[in-house]
């Protein structure tokens, strides 16, 4: 299996960058996380994604905050999917970051998920990988199953209520 890049832009990104890696580990996707910034490190973050496939990653999750050019800098150095997490922060509470990672120029995609939504990230790079790799696509299906599961619960408790109301 293809292994996930999760890279951050500062290591106060990881708390809440830590939801992806823990779903990574409940499916047993293989994965490394890493901090490196468009900024301060833009040669360690074009190397890394210029050997990224060569590494045996398929896919680079990307969180950054503020002016987050991480995501942008990493696919403009690779062929892989990159998928961005713009964080919540500064003066414009995160919406700057989004812009910022959803707003590419023609030719460098990058998907692009809710202010920290590093879950998603995960879930997102899960189904790419998924394309190619029919066991990782029965747990992501026994996923949404436990999901379904868990709202038809949640429906009859309150239809339960409502009948008694």
């Amino acid at each position: 299996m293809k292994k996930v890049a999760i890279i951050m832009g500062s290591d106060s990104d990881w708390p809440v960058v830590k939801a992806a890696a823990q779903q990574l580990k409940a499916w047993d996707i293989p994965f490394e996380a890493h901090i490196l910034s468009a900024h301060r490190t833009p040669e360690q973050a074009a190397r890394f994604a210029q050997a990224a496939r060569s590494e045996g990653f398929g896919v680079i999750i990307a969180a950054a905050g503020m002016a987050a050019h991480l995501a942008g800098v990493l696919a403009g150095n690779t062929t892989l999917p990159v998928i961005g997490i713009p964080m919540r922060g500064g003066a414009a509470d995160g919406l700057d970051a989004l812009l910022a990672t959803v707003q590419m120029p023609s030719g460098v995609p990058v998907a692009t998920v809710a202010l920290n939504g590093a879950k998603n990230a995960a879930v997102l790079a899960a189904q790419m990988l998924a394309v190619t790799d029919e066991a990782l696509a029965a747990k992501l299906a026994a996923t949404k199953e436990d999901m379904r599961a868990q709202i038809a619960q949640k429906d009859a408790a309150l239809q339960a209520e409502l009948a008694g109301l």
